[in-house]
C-alpha cells in the first residue's frame, strides 16, 4: 500500500513511492483494531463522540473505489471514470497496483462491518462521503478536469495521494478555483525520503501538503520534505481495504498521511460547516504537536511541517477562527473567477507571525475585560459599603462620644428667627449661597 501505482512515464501520475505491500493474514475483530494503531494515536473513539464526518463529502482523485467493498458499501457515491467517461469509477481490475484510491477511502470513511462494526477496517470519518474519481492523468498529465469535476459535484474536501512531474497552467488555475470555492485540497508529499522532492499539485498555492511519520511520532524516513509540508500524520503499517470482498491489505506511505488528513478535515467541516477551508487547516495546524525529540526545532519545519494532526484537540479547543485562507497560500484574487491564478501569498514564517499577533490580542483583549470587570467589581463593593452605610446612619446606628453627631448625621442648625432677614448672597456669585 505504500500507496503507489505503477511507476508512468515521465509527466504523467506516479503515486508516491516504492511498493511495500503484504496481504494482511487472517485476524481477529480486535487484532484488527490494534493493527490500526493510527487511530489509537488519532483518539479516534473520543473523536467519534463530537463527530464522525457526517453531511461531508470527500472526492478521491484516484485509480477508482471499489464502491462494493464490505467497508466501504453505502459511503461511496456515483462519482466518474476519466477515462471511460462514464460514472462507474472502480478500479479498472482487482489488481494491487489499481487498488490504490479504494485504500484512501477505507482510511477516510471506511465503516468496518460485523457485529458493533468490530471488524475489517474503520476510517477516521466513518460517517463521511466518498466522491471517487478514476483519473486519466496517465493520459494527459493533468488533474485540472478531475479537481473542477470534484468542486462542481459538492466536494468540500480533496484528496490526492498523488502527484504529476511537471507544472500544468490548468493544473494550477484549478487548485485556485477550489480555494476559491471554499474546497480543500490535501496532498501527499511523497515517498522518497528526499529533499525538495515536492511535485505537482503539492506546490501549488492554496493545497495542504501532508508529510509521513512513523509509530513514535517521528517523521517517517521515506518521507519527502520541503517549504510547501504543513503537517504530519501517520504512514507506516497503515491497514486499508484490499482489492475485493474483505480482504485487508497493510503498507506505509504519505499517500495514507495525505488521507488521514482529509478525514480530519471532514471532521472538522461536519462540526464547524461555517469555517472556510483555511479556518479548517488552520485548526489543523494550531493543534499539532511534535515529538519529543523535535521539540527544539523552528516551526514549520520542512519534514513535520507544524506537527502531526490532533483531531480531537482541533474539535475541542477554543481557537482564533483565522484569516480566510489560514496557513494556506492564497490566490490572487478572491473572485470566483476560474482563471485566476494562485500567487506566493503570505510565507509559513509569515502566518506564524499572524497567529503570534492573533495570539497577542486576544491576550490583551482579555487582560482590558478582566480590568474592566475588576474596576466594575470595585464600583459595586463601593456603592455597598455607601448605601450600608447610609441604611446604618437612618436607623441610628452605633454612635460616637456624647455631644457629637452620629457619623453622616448633619448638625441641626440653631433656631432662627422667622422675622430676621437672611443676608443676601452676592449677586455675582453662581449658584447663589444657600
Amino acid at each position: 500500500m505504500a500507496f503507489t501505482r505503477t511507476v508512468h512515464a515521465l509527466g504523467a501520475t506516479a503515486l508516491t513511492g516504492a511498493l511495500i505491500l503484504a496481504a494482511a493474514p487472517t485476524a481477529s475483530a480486535d487484532q484488527t483494531r490494534r493493527d490500526q494503531w493510527a487511530l489509537g494515536t488519532l483518539q479516534a473513539e473520543s473523536v467519534w463522540k463530537i463527530s464522525k464526518g457526517k453531511g461531508v463529502t470527500v472526492a478521491v482523485i484516484d485509480t477508482g473505489v471499489n464502491a462494493e467493498h464490505i467497508d466501504l458499501k453505502g459511503n461511496v457515491l456515483k462519482g466518474k471514470d476519466f477515462l471511460d467517461g462514464d460514472d462507474d469509477a472502480s478500479p479498472e481490475t482487482s489488481q494491487d497496483q489499481t487498488n490504490h484510491g479504494t485504500e484512501m477511502a477505507s482510511i477516510i470513511a471506511g465503516h468496518g462491518h460485523g457485529v458493533g462494526a468490530a471488524d475489517g477496517v474503520m476510517g477516521l470519518a466513518p460517517e463521511s462521503k466518498i466522491l471517487p474519481i478514476r483519473d486519466d492523468t496517465d493520459r494527459d498529465g493533468s488533474f485540472a478536469d478531475e479537481i473542477r469535476y470534484a468542486v462542481d459535484r459538492g466536494a468540500s474536501i480533496i484528496n490526492i495521494s498523488g502527484y504529476v512531474g511537471e507544472d500544468d497552467p490548468a493544473d494550477r488555475e484549478a487548485v485556485a478555483y477550489a480555494l476559491q470555492h471554499d474546497v480543500l485540497i490535501v496532498t501527499a508529499s511523497g515517498n522518497n525520503g528526499q529533499a525538495h522532492d515536492i511535485h505537482f499539485p503539492g506546490e501549488y498555492p492554496g493545497t495542504l501538503t501532508v508529510g509521513g511519520v512513523d509509530q513514535g511520532g517521528g517523521i517517517w524516513a521515506n518521507s519527502n520534505y520541503g517549504p510547501e509540508v504543513l503537517l504530519s500524520a501517520p504512514a507506516t503499517r497503515i491497514v486499508s481495504a484490499g482489492a475485493t470482498g474483505n480482504k485487508l491489505r497493510i503498507g506505509d506511505g504519505t499517500s495514507a498521511s495525505a488521507a488521514y488528513v482529509s478525514a480530519a478535515a471532514a471532521l472538522l467541516r461536519s462540526k464547524y460547516p461555517d469555517l472556510t477551508a483555511g479556518q479548517i487547516a488552520n485548526r489543523l495546524v494550531k493543534t499539532a504537536v511534535l515529538p519529543a525529540s523535535a521539540k527544539d526545532i523552528r516551526l514549520p519545519d520542512q519534514k513535520y511541517g507544524f506537527g502531526e494532526i490532533r483531531p480531537l484537540a482541533a474539535l475541542t479547543q477554543d481557537l482564533p477562527t483565522g484569516s480566510k485562507y489560514g496557513p494556506l497560500k492564497a490566490p490572487v484574487s478572491a473572485s470566483a473567477s476560474s482563471s485566476a491564478v494562485p500567487s506566493a501569498g503570505k510565507s509559513e514564517a509569515d502566518y506564524t507571525a499572524d497567529n503570534k499577533k492573533a495570539d497577542q490580542k486576544q491576550m490583551i483583549f482579555l487582560v482590558v475585560l478582566g480590568v474592566i470587570a475588576l474596576a466594575v467589581i470595585g464600583l459595586i463593593v463601593l456603592l455597598v459599603v455607601k448605601l450600608a452605610r447610609r441604611n446604618k446612619n437612618k436607623n441610628g446606628g452605633p454612635g460616637g462620644p456624647e455631644g457629637y453627631p452620629q457619623y453622616g448625621q448633619q448638625p441641626v442648625p440653631p433656631q432662627l428667627n422667622p422675622y430676621q432677614q437672611q443676608p443676601t448672597a452676592p449677586q455675582d456669585q453662581w449658584p447663589p449661597q444657600q
